[in-house]
């Protein structure tokens, strides 16, 4: 008994390692490592040791893990932390001299999509002991709103971010206005009086406009009428003299300053002049001294742009763009417009749910900062074919950082109730962690008397002899699924590769707990899925009531899980 249960544990080991699959000759090789005395019996255990692995490795991953988490613990293993990964080198980059941005518009909540292009442009900084700033783009008053501006401050500093500067872009008006000027007296831009529509057609059809032929001192004039709010908004714009045949169409004479009458958050109705993107992305990028842009690849028709706006204002510094496609993720868009739709359709209440990709969603959701940092290092390629990533690799980085330090305990969904009769009352003392004594022990009273999960014995027939873990084996008497009810019998004996495993709850002690657990928002492109946040009722064993709101432990064989509320047992569910 004492030799198979050394091969079984081997043999879970092993299988373990290679994604539920034990080879045989690695587990002999193990078993006699262990004990070179079996040397001289090899032949023999060859055939246990055959049997033991053909068992195993028709159990499932987590029957697995259970029964080693039962019977050699210890050869469990637990990354204590993510490894951090290299990025290529950066191109034109020179030790000390790296400057790169987080470029954030405070015009809705910070998403994954920021956090991973915030994590790229940090540590390519820090490769090359650089620097980095943090702009608020933030000329656009209708869109800003201070909460957004904090949102991305804490985002930044919970993936562990640390930006050297900080500015606002709105703060440099004054120098958004005397640039202006200057192109204005150079006979680069000009006032123009169409109507937006009008604009768009003639810059798609590469038509000119017949206000691009005013004289610079009419352009002067109109300008400052534009900035003492002698017109309306939509009345007027500031265009850039452009090329109108361009097969760039943001160089067709692109608008670079618009009429708003609407309060900004920090300016207040100060100004009712405000540059476009373009235009002030461009003059803050030479202001900041920065030498490398890091973006998404839906930029990269306004390189051009930018560069001949500097080049003509007599910015001549090399600014060098590196591009890459979006960080999407299936079923989750991070269009405001799209979550905006959710919202007001009443299927979430606010922009930190866990369904969203938004830094307070993630958080809520438990998806940790470094789990989001390696992934990021590890997939991101500076390509611009379209990728679209499974929430499925994210989550096996997430599970790496949780796994060493998660503390372990039972809940039961869709509880039915077990008798096991001839088993005696007592209480034991389980580990909170398979591997990791620092979390300690947690104790649990028992009688005759417990929760398991339905689905546990669903398909299982009386005679059939299941384990409650750590504690007991039973033989199933009756099931009468329609009054949530079976009876067992206790049976002498221990965790067996031909037993099936089950968490538990004893009914002497235990407290309701409620999980959500989030699902994809969106079907396709543009279908909601109205099921897209599921609830879970069940029983948790009494301890669950000491986890402190904003832990996240794992449920066993249910999956790790983030307590979302100080006063109810309610928790979310990250992921398995």
């Amino acid at each position: 008994m004492e030799l198979e249960k050394k091969i079984l544990k081997w043999a879970l080991k092993n299988a373990l390692d290679y994604q539920g699959k034990a080879d045989k000759n690695a587990v002999i090789s193990k078993v006699i490592r262990e004990d070179p005395s079996l040397k001289e019996k090899a032949r023999e255990i060859v055939k246990i040791v055959e049997e033991v692995v053909a068992r195993v490795n028709l159990m499932s991953l987590n029957e697995q893990k259970a029964l080693l988490e039962e019977i050699a613990p210890e050869l469990i293993e637990y990354k204590p932390k993510v490894e951090e990964k290299k990025l290529p080198p950066l191109p034109h980059a020179l030790r000390g001299r790296v400057v790169t941005r987080l470029p954030p518009e405070p015009s809705g909540y910070m998403h994954i999509g920021h956090a991973m292009s915030g994590i790229l442009n940090y540590v390519y900084a820090k490769m090359y002991d650089g620097k980095i700033w943090l702009r608020f783009e933030d000329t656009d008053p209708r869109k800003v709103k201070l909460e957004y501006y904090e949102s991305f401050r804490k985002g930044y500093r919970w993936l562990g971010i640390e930006w050297d500067y900080e500015k606002n872009n709105s703060d440099d008006m004054e120098l958004f206005y005397e640039y202006a000027e200057k192109l204005i007296n150079k006979g680069y831009a000009y006032i123009c009086f169409c109507k937006q529509d009008k604009i768009k057609v003639y810059r798609r059809e590469g038509i000119k406009c017949e206000h691009r032929d005013h004289s610079v001192e009419e352009n002067i004039r109109f300008w400052n009428n534009l900035l003492d709010g002698k017109y309306g908004e939509g009345e007027a714009v500031l265009r850039l003299l452009g090329d109108m045949s361009s097969t760039n169409t943001t160089m067709r004479d692109p608008s670079i300053f618009r009429i708003v009458k609407h309060p900004h958050p920090l300016h207040g109705s100060k100004y009712i002049v405000w540059p476009l993107y373009d235009y002030a992305v461009a003059i803050e990028d030479y202001l900041c001294n920065v030498t490398h842009v890091l973006r998404t690849s839906e930029f990269a028709l306004r390189d051009e742009l930018q560069n001949y706006i500097r080049k003509i204002l007599g910015m001549d510094r090399e600014i060098h763009y590196i591009e890459y496609s979006r960080f999407e993720f299936k079923g989750t868009p991070v269009s405001k417009r799209k979550l905006r739709k959710i919202i007001e359709m009443g299927l979430a209440s606010s922009w930190d749910d866990p369904r969203f990709p938004t830094v307070e969603g993630l958080i809520r959701r438990g998806i940790m900062p470094e789990a989001i940092r390696e992934f990021t290092l590890t997939q991101t390629g500076f390509t611009y074919v379209k990728r679209e990533y499974d929430w499925s690799l994210l989550y096996a980085y997430n599970r790496r950082v949780l796994d060493p330090t998660a503390r372990r305990l039972f809940f039961v969904p869709d509880p039915v109730e077990l008798i096991v009769e001839g088993l005696k009352s007592g209480e034991i003392a389980l580990p909170y962690h398979p591997t990791n004594k620092e979390l300690g022990y947690r104790k649990i009273r028992y009688s005759n008397i417990f929760y398991i999960s339905k689905s546990d014995v669903a398909t299982v027939k009386p005679g059939t002899i299941i384990r409650l873990k750590y504690l007991a084996n039973f033989r199933i008497v009756d099931i009468d699924l329609n009054n949530n009810k079976v009876v067992s019998e206790y049976v002498e004996g221990g965790p067996s590769e031909s037993l099936q495993i089950i968490q538990w709850v004893p009914k002497v002690e235990y407290i309701p707990v409620r999980v959500l657990v989030p699902e994809p928002l969106y079907l396709d492109e543009e279908e909601i899925n109205n099921e897209s946040l599921k609830i879970i009722d069940g029983y948790g064993e009494s301890n669950i009531i000491d986890i402190r709101y904003g832990e996240i432990v794992q449920f066993e064989r249910f999956g790790f899980c983030r307590r979302d509320s100080e006063k109810e047992n309610i928790f979310i569910k990250s992921h398995e």
